[in-house]
């Protein structure tokens, strides 16, 4: 059989929305979701979890005296449609904090922000699915390889299914533990510090280097591959390793600040407008480079429509069936009466929250099609969400500057709602069409799976505004303060609120956001070259100026995971692809030490209800006795176990960095 060939199952029918899978499918939506916000505020990138989203339903299932593969595929579908609206969510929302149009999280308006823009994301993609699956037979590579793990539960492999799912839920629940018990040590307990790093004073400047101690980082960075995490990486060699030195000996140390603190003050108020500079440019080459791609899903999308509108109920085979026409229709409308209502509200003005209002569908349709596009020719490795976001906040940010003036002191915010349903939309985009591939190959109904993608978008949504409340009381997110001087750094919320702050008056450094600029052309011509040699190793802007932005102790980090995966590779000669319980355990790792840092947080919440009870009752100390090297062996002692997992199990893997 081929690998894009359904299955036998495509020719029977078995249960597949059942009331278990429902329940299952709900709550590993709201737990992956939650994680991947942890993480992407943590680490500013999120990995995709529909592998371990179906060996979780695998081994809960096979509890029950009937399941089957195709209720398999109903829990993972709904389990990543939470976790991706996550990653859309944790790109822009946070930055209405930042740009002090909340001092909160708003629970209505995030709610409404991310259904919205989710269930936009189902919508607009639902026609692309039998031109770019059926027709079209884009791979979906990531939906390929989740379908290679169902396919061990189909039922001529019951035997082999009860084992593998098994074993692999074990390495996922072992993993989380792990995870949780490092996370509750460190940020719970305080028994030692997150982080080994330092910085040593030379002359009129500084020279820092550092290493987080998350094994979750290393997780990242084992699930994205070495080539990217060695990408990420090199950005940050160049911000904090040769741009900060050479900031420091041309414009001098900060006043009263030394060694580290120094390091911290040249990162804070140069190297990282230098890396805003460089991702600008990454997100304008990103809207450049699609083109094609935006006309071919602009024209494929038109032709799917048309051939839909004429049989659209006419569909003999079940595999073929998608949701009704006015599935579509009625709730894209009935969609934009709330963000009318709520674009109004912004500005106080119903004229410009209508004209918000249609930049937004506008934008959400274009961007998601093109995310399911693009997933479908090399997989959700490169869905754009980053670039596109940062082009749709530049370009609506533009437009409310010529309707409401630069100073309006509503206009940061209302940039950043319209870019927040568009991130959304289009992290959606690509995630939907993943799970309809995967549904293909394995016999799914596409009209029950495009409902349970509703499911998972609708528990997100719900989940994801108290999660990150309770992320900014316990750790902060942006910029460090007294209360909370190691926040959440919220890279692409941070980016998203200098943007529009910088073209609604309050100004950047533009000399250093203009050396940024001229950073990412060189890197965008390097790449170029590469690509006209064939060379496998690229090196895509966005991921470097990612690195230039991010703290180099979490790019060091996940850079060891990366070496740790391509050494596997090596030692396995698997190629491209990773094992499939090394990428389970590193799933574990991550999502235990998310939850575990959500778990922290419930504390502080309890304190509204109760006043008198102690924000952190858990702390043995205010101030770490152990430095970090009990953390640094933790992380080896991971990193070992998942080298060995890695080199010893089945392949088959599926992870993406967005």
């Amino acid at each position: 059989m081929k690998d894009d060939q359904p299955v036998v199952l495509s020719a029977v029918t078995l249960p597949e929305i059942t009331f278990k899978a429902v329940v299952l499918s709900i709550l590993l939506a709201a737990v992956l979701a939650a994680a991947n916000a942890y993480l992407g505020l943590f680490a500013g990138m999120t990995v995709s979890a529909s592998i371990p989203a179906a060996v979780a339903s695998m081994a809960i299932l096979r509890l029950f005296r009937q399941s089957n593969i195709l209720e398999n595929n109903i829990v993972q579908t709904a389990a990543s449609s939470g976790e991706a609206l996550a990653a859309g969510v944790i790109f822009t929302i946070p930055a209405l904090l930042l740009v002090e149009y909340w001092s909160v999280f708003d629970y209505w308006q995030t709610t409404m922000i991310a259904l919205v823009g989710g269930l936009l994301g189902v919508l607009f993609t639902i026609p692309l699915r039998r031109a770019l699956i059926v027709t079209a037979r884009l791979r979906f590579p990531e939906g390929m390889a989740t379908a290679e793990v169902l396919k061990v539960a189909a039922p001529d492999r019951i035997g082999a299914s009860q084992t593998e799912a098994g074993r692999d839920f074990r390495a996922l629940l072992s993993a989380a533990c792990v995870g949780g018990a490092v996370k509750f040590g460190e940020s719970g307990l305080r028994l030692w510090t997150e982080s080994l790093e330092g910085a040593m004073q030379v002359g009129r400047t500084v020279f820092y280097a550092g290493l987080n101690l998350s094994p979750a980082l290393l997780a990242v960075g084992f699930i994205i591959g070495l080539h990217t995490a060695l990408v990420v990486f090199l950005g940050g060699v160049l911000g904090w390793m040769i741009l900060m030195p050479a900031l420091g000996l041309l414009s001098g140390l900060p006043p009263d600040r030394t060694g580290l603190t120094a390091a911290m003050a040249i990162w804070s108020g140069q190297v990282r407008y230098v890396g805003i500079g460089a991702m600008l440019t990454g997100g304008l080459w990103t809207l450049t480079r699609l083109r094609e791609p935006v006309w071919r899903a602009v024209q494929t999308l038109r032709v799917a429509m048309q051939d839909r509108g004429a049989q659209f109920d006419i569909v003999s085979s079940r595999t073929e069936r998608d949701a009704p026409f006015w599935w579509i229709v009625a709730p894209f409308f009935f969609s934009l009466f709330p963000m009318a209502w709520l674009y109004t509200g912004v500005v106080n003005s119903p004229a410009i929250g209508l004209l918000m209002t249609a930049v937004m569908a506008v934008a959400a349709f274009l961007f998601s099609s093109v995310a399911a596009y693009m997933a479908g020719l090399v997989g959700s490795s490169s869905n754009p969400v980053s670039g596109v976001t940062i082009a749709t906040i530049m370009l609506a940010s533009l437009l409310l500057v010529l309707f409401m003036g630069a100073g309006h002191p509503a206009g940061p915010a209302a940039a950043l709602v319209i870019g927040a349903v568009v991130c959304c939309a289009a992290a959606m985009g690509g995630d939907n069409l993943q799970d309809l591939k995967t549904g293909h190959l394995v016999g799914a109904t596409p009209w029950k799976q495009q409902v349970m993608q509703v499911v998972g978008v609708l528990t997100g949504a719900m989940i994801l505004a108290p999660v990150l409340s309770l992320l900014q009381a316990k750790y902060g997110i942006g910029e460090p303060t007294v209360v909370h001087p190691h926040p959440l750094s919220a890279p692409q919320a941070t980016l998203m609120a200098e943007l529009t702050r910088s073209v609604f008056g309050a100004g950047l450094p533009w000399h250093l956001v203009g050396l940024g600029a001229a950073i990412g052309v060189v890197i965008i011509l390097i790449d170029r070259r590469q690509e006209r040699q064939g060379s496998p190793f690229r090196y895509p802007v966005l991921a470097v100026a990612l690195g230039m932005y991010l703290p180099l102790k979490l790019s060091a980090a996940i850079c060891a995971g990366g070496v740790i995966a391509g050494l596997a590779k090596q030692a396995t000669g698997r190629g491209d692809e990773p094992s499939r319980r090394g990428l389970l355990f590193a799933a574990g790792l991550i999502t235990g030490e998310a939850l575990m840092g959500i778990l922290l947080a419930l504390p502080i919440a309890l304190v509204v209800l109760w006043p008198s009870f102690s924000g952190d009752p858990f702390t043995l100390f205010d101030q770490p006795p152990l430095g970090g090297w009990p953390g640094f062996v933790i992380v080896i002692l991971v990193g070992a176990a998942l080298y060995r997992l890695a080199t010893s199990s089945l392949t088959v893997g599926n992870g993406s960095p967005r």
